[in-house]
């Protein structure tokens, strides 16, 4: 019999480093709330580096340093991971947009929820994004002519809606103000007294208004 050959070990692949840079984001609305957590799961996952900020929700995508310090950290096939994709924008059309401009990049993107995953759909990546800005552009339009249908009621009407009292100018700027400020509607609801369902109203006519 021959002698034993020793076979020589080979690597599983799987282990083999990836050829692209995981970043991490990570973004709280309050001060009284931290990134901590976040980060810390952002890390565990393999990102790199994780950029972090407390900013409101209410912020525009372009005043928020760190999320522009981390999409200008990508290169192409790189991946941007959060834990959740509300992480990206104030609005779904807003996040599913980034979304869309990543892809087109050559860039991927991953929730730690498990949520959405673009390179482990592969060559379906596109087609899901499509559909899904698709969706988003008609739950935007929707949503606009349904505001600017009640806001014409209301006007038509003297300012009520079905009855309702109208909400005073005063209290629909400490509405703003306090969105803009990073509170969530609970804390609105007990600052000012209002239902959930006049704030939220509140909130989306401004940025229908807005656009």
């Amino acid at each position: 019999m021959g002698k034993f050959q020793k076979r020589k070990f080979e690597r599983p692949s799987f282990m083999d480093k990836p050829n692209y840079k995981s970043i991490g984001y990570a973004r709280v609305s309050t001060s009284g709330q931290t990134t901590e957590g976040q980060v810390v799961d952002l890390k565990k996952e393999g990102c790199c580096v994780v950029f972090q900020e407390t900013i409101s929700t209410t912020v525009k995508e372009k005043k928020r340093p760190q999320l522009m310090e981390a999409l200008s950290a990508l290169d192409e096939g790189d991946e941007l991971v959060v834990t959740k994709m509300d992480r990206l924008g104030r609005t779904q059309v807003e996040v599913v947009n980034r979304i869309h401009d990543l892809q087109q990049q050559g860039i991927h993107i991953r929730t730690l929820d498990g949520l959405i995953n673009t390179r482990g759909l592969g060559k379906f990546a596109p087609v899901l994004i499509g559909l899904l800005s698709g969706l988003a552009e008609v739950e935007r339009s929707l949503t606009r002519e349904r505001t600017l249908e009640s806001i014409q009621h209301r006007k038509d009407t003297g300012g009520n809606l079905g009855g309702r009292p109208k909400t005073s100018r005063v209290k629909e700027g400490l509405v703003l103000r306090l969105r803009k400020e990073g509170c969530t509607y609970r804390s609105i609801r007990e600052q000012t007294g209002l239902a959930l369902s006049t704030i939220r109203r509140i909130i989306v006519e401004q940025e229908v208004i807005a656009v």
